[in-house]
């Protein structure tokens, strides 16, 4: 799972003893070299779809750890793509990669203004200035009673009629050992947080898509969800992998 370049198994076991901004800036020099990211076949599918519904001036990137995502917005946008997460290391990394790529191809004319931004999610610091906001694998770090407040910030910073994007693979089947792994994954993270503070808030099966739905159209959102082709469909016809795409609606937030 792990390139030689990845965390060894000690690095691991001390950033899951940490806070998860404390445990992701020590992982952060080797973030790019686990499975945590994002893998290029869903960054791809999702960019994709979102061009047909481009372009797009302004996008934002939740949660953008090294900037992943932040590569997919500079393809879309032509004004500007911002990065915001809590972890100073992971915006570092993203920085310099950055800086790496125009040191070697230099400077482009027509490509947007990237910018990064230290800021928790929960508490976004900017206005209503991007008509796309993406993520992707960051929903774990939320509990479920944290995504009313989640869903309003992206809200909140989306012009009328912007969109909120992000992937949602279909969940694994009991049949899967999939299902086992990331459910045994999940207990152990209780019990290590039930025993051990600071927590480290990290579920992989908490994030359903009925769930959000629901949370997304009290936040104020038209939902709308796409099939992403290049995934295929399970054996009863449904997608292995679908696009959310959340749309600021102009009138009023539901009471």
């Amino acid at each position: 799972m792990f390139t030689p370049q990845g965390p060894t198994l000690r690095e691991l076991a001390v950033q899951a003893l940490s806070s998860v901004e404390r445990g992701y800036d020590l992982l952060a020099p080797k973030f790019d070299h686990t499975p945590f990211r994002t893998p290029e076949s869903i960054l791809d599918a999702v960019g994709r779809a979102l061009a047909r519904m481009g372009p797009f001036e302004n996008g934002l990137d939740l949660c953008c750890g090294t900037g992943a995502g932040m590569d997919v917005l500079e393809k879309l946008c032509q004004e500007s793509v911002t990065g915001v997460d809590v972890s100073a290391g992971m915006l570092t990394v993203g920085r310099e990669r950055e800086r790496e790529r125009e040191r070697v191809r230099g400077r482009v004319d027509g490509e947007p203004r990237v910018d990064w931004v230290r800021g928790d999610a929960r508490a976004l610091p900017f206005g209503p200035a991007f008509d796309l906001v993406v993520s992707f694998g960051a929903f774990g770090h939320f509990l479920p009673r944290e995504l009313p407040n989640l869903f309003a910030q992206v809200h909140s910073v989306l012009r009328p009629g912007g969109r909120f994007a992000f992937p949602m693979p279909a969940p694994a089947r009991p049949s899967s050992p999939w299902f086992w792994a990331l459910l045994g994954f999940d207990t152990a993270m209780r019990v290590r947080n039930a025993l051990w503070r600071p927590p480290f808030v990290m579920y992989y099966r908490g994030f359903r898509l009925g769930d959000v739905q629901r949370e997304l159209a009290w936040a104020g959102f038209d939902v709308q969800l796409l099939t992403l082709p290049e995934f295929g469909h399970r054996s009863d016809g449904s997608p292995r992998c679908r696009m959310v795409v959340a749309s600021r609606a102009d009138g009023p937030r539901p009471g």
